[in-house]
């Protein structure tokens, strides 16, 4: 494992429930490299994801997001 995490930001367009953001979290720890994964209720659009680069892109965990069913983009790498 890397010992460079990096951190991105995810915007969900569509607004959705606690459960199914702790849904897309739980997706998204169970991809290899994903240390972290986390949202506010104060800001529930945005997703926080920690992640190894050299495990896992930021368009796989956009990907997997995206595979949810909502709609999303990366705001910040």
């Amino acid at each position: 494992m890397s010992e460079h995490m990096v951190d991105v930001t995810v915007h969900i367009d569509e607004t959705i429930g606690a459960e199914a953001r702790e849904g897309i979290q739980d997706r998204l720890r169970d991809l290899n490299g994903v240390m972290a994964a986390s949202s506010h209720d104060d800001k529930p659009h945005l997703l926080l994801v920690e992640y190894d680069p050299e495990r896992v892109s930021g368009q796989e965990i956009l990907d997997t997001v995206v595979g949810t069913g909502v709609h999303a983009e990366l705001i910040g790498l």
